[in-house]
């Protein structure tokens, strides 16, 4: 019963997000909204993954030695001297 719950959740889930998507046409967006709306891939990023290396299971604030800051940086600078986010990943994963 629970996995059909699941099941039905993800499936309501992905058809109110697809089909708001699917029903804005390209054309229809102006130049100014498609300007804002590349800045949200950006804007969201950084909001998913500061909990996950700064906080600790407790929801406070975990800096002296936590690895996950120096996995985070390798992977910043990996990615910003290679141009390349995937190995950034993969380094930072590594090292944690």
């Amino acid at each position: 019963m629970i996995w059909l719950k699941m099941i039905i959740a993800g499936i309501i889930t992905f058809l109110t997000r697809f089909l708001l998507v699917s029903l804005i046409k390209k054309n229809s967006l102006t130049n100014k909204t498609k300007i804002v709306l590349s800045y949200v891939p950006s804007a969201v990023f950084p909001a998913i993954i500061f909990p996950a290396v700064f906080l600790n299971l407790n929801g406070q604030l975990f800096i002296d030695d936590n690895p996950k800051i120096i996995g985070a940086i390798a992977a910043v600078l990996v990615g910003y001297f290679s141009k390349n986010v995937e190995i950034g990943r993969a380094s930072c994963r590594e090292r944690v």
